[in-house]
């Protein structure tokens, strides 16, 4: 009897991680999606901008991933070990790193076209 609840709580964690990693699938698509579309047409301002926007949409997975660590990865399927928020150290450090991101078509499309 033992063994069997055993191989059902593992039936139920893989279940769980697998239900996690489509969750965060679907939040990545669809909130990198919704970004792109409100923040996308900042950067179809002229050509060389444009050549660089892959950037800006870097900065939005990046947001995407401290939004997740943060705050979303508490409200999932998932309840194993390691769930914790990022340092506010590097919450900070990689919320800049996006906004330099957001901000760098526009420095570097003029500069080098």
């Amino acid at each position: 009897m033992s063994h069997l609840r055993n191989k059902t709580k593992k039936g139920v964690r893989l279940v769980r991680t697998i239900l996690e990693l489509v969750r965060i699938i679907a939040i990545f698509g669809l909130f990198g999606a919704l970004s792109w579309i409100i923040i996308g047409n900042m950067y179809t301002i002229n050509n060389a901008i444009e050549s660089y926007s892959w950037l800006g949409a870097l900065a939005i997975l990046v947001l995407l991933f401290v939004l997740y660590r943060n705050k979303l990865q508490f409200s999932g399927w998932y309840k194993g070990k390691g769930r914790k928020k990022l340092p506010v150290e590097v919450s900070n450090t990689l919320i800049f790193i996006s906004v330099l991101l957001m901000i760098s078509p526009f420095v570097l499309g003029p500069l080098f076209h």
